[in-house]
């Protein structure tokens, strides 16, 4: 499949034309989110969320294999996609769990 077949043009005349409004000032950015009236998450919140959404990946995974095992589906391949991204979503938390105590170590030992 080529890119050519991927691009929408009335999408990218819809992106033009809103930069366009937005180089002429029509179309305000908010530079802080909370210009606007919405709120940005806290840190603990979108941790949370993202704990939650890897806890569900693993969840269907585990219905999609027992269903598989036990005979009530034949989708062999979908078990295993889902099996795949939850275990590359549960590798990457890890990886940022890792990041994260990592950069609060080198915080602590930091001179005051």
């Amino acid at each position: 499949m080529s890119n050519a077949t991927l691009i929408n043009p009335q999408s990218m005349m819809d992106t033009m034309s809103i930069h366009t409004e937005m180089a002429k000032g029509a179309i305000k950015v908010a530079s802080n989110p909370r210009d606007f009236g919405v709120a940005s998450p806290s840190f603990s919140e979108l941790m949370q969320q993202k704990v939650t959404a890897v806890n569900a990946d693993q969840n269907h995974s585990s219905a999609l294999m027992r269903a598989v095992d036990s005979g009530q589906s034949d989708d062999l391949v979908g078990a295993m996609v889902a099996s795949q991204k939850a275990s590359l979503s549960f590798s990457t938390m890890m990886q940022i769990r890792n990041r994260l105590v990592q950069a609060f170590d080198e915080v602590m030992k930091m001179p005051l």
